[in-house]
């Protein structure tokens, strides 16, 4: 493609940052081992169009990805700006619900990691053991498996499991978070996989375990609000984008 033709030449400023910073986030996927192949998404709303969205093309593992390869798409899953890269359209269907429902969702991440998968097929769920695993508890909600997400059916019942949570274990299925930007949905995600890791590895020593007392659970968010000046991501997110460009710049592309 020619310079005068380039992605970035054919979106707004405001878009472009979206889609580095998206990309960044599906490097930092890879990175950090919770990639599933080509197999599971990362979405962003773009930019002063609600009903458009950026993931990634299907196919390219996520290591691969950058910022003008991401694939801008509507609600339906079918592409807005010209790309020679498919979507697949079985993950899209979990979303494009969110997507369309939650206007204050700017990001949805979904992973099929072996420790969220593992906890996600737990009757009790995510258990309070850890101090990370409260900042996901208090905005956490469930979501039964029903196959493939291939049924547009299915889309309200996940809309109302999901309700105002940001995170949310899929039976049987993986983990997802949602949030206001990529960095807060990253960070939320980062939680939700590194309590999921915690309780594996804690349920692993066969011992008793000590459960976080409830008014502790029950005060915990206004605290890490307090720490964290928010969902974290605006501080946390810098430093992963340093550490990106000293690895391998090339997702800004």
């Amino acid at each position: 493609m020619s310079a005068e033709n380039s992605v970035q030449n054919q979106v707004s400023a405001e878009e472009w940052q979206v889609r580095t910073d998206l990309a960044a986030c599906y490097r930092i996927i890879a990175m950090n081992g919770w990639d599933d192949l080509i197999f599971t998404h990362i979405s962003a709303r773009v930019p002063d169009a609600d009903d458009h969205f950026l993931i990634n093309p299907y196919g390219m593992l996520f290591e691969e990805i950058t910022a003008s390869s991401l694939v801008k798409v509507d609600l339906n899953g079918d592409k807005v700006l010209e790309s020679p890269h498919p979507v697949n359209p079985a993950g899209f269907v979990i979303h494009s619900a969110i997507h369309a429902a939650r206007h204050d969702t700017a990001c949805v991440l979904h992973t099929h990691t072996k420790a969220g998968v593992a906890v996600s097929t737990q009757a009790e769920g995510l258990l309070p053991i850890s101090q990370i695993s409260l900042i996901a508890i208090v905005s956490l909600a469930y979501h039964d498996y029903e196959g493939i997400a291939l049924n547009d059916d299915e889309k309200p019942r996940l809309v109302a499991d999901l309700g105002e949570n940001n995170a949310m274990i899929l039976r049987n299925h993986g983990l997802l978070t949602a949030g206001p930007s990529v960095a807060d949905t990253y960070l939320l995600m980062y939680a939700l996989e590194t309590a999921c890791q915690i309780q594996i590895m804690a349920q692993s020593s066969g011992s008793d375990l000590i459960h976080v007392a409830q008014p502790i659970v029950d005060g915990i968010q206004a605290q890490a609000a307090h720490v964290m000046k928010g969902l974290g991501g605006a501080l946390a997110w810098p430093g992963l984008l340093r550490k990106l460009d000293r690895q391998d710049p090339s997702f800004r592309d």
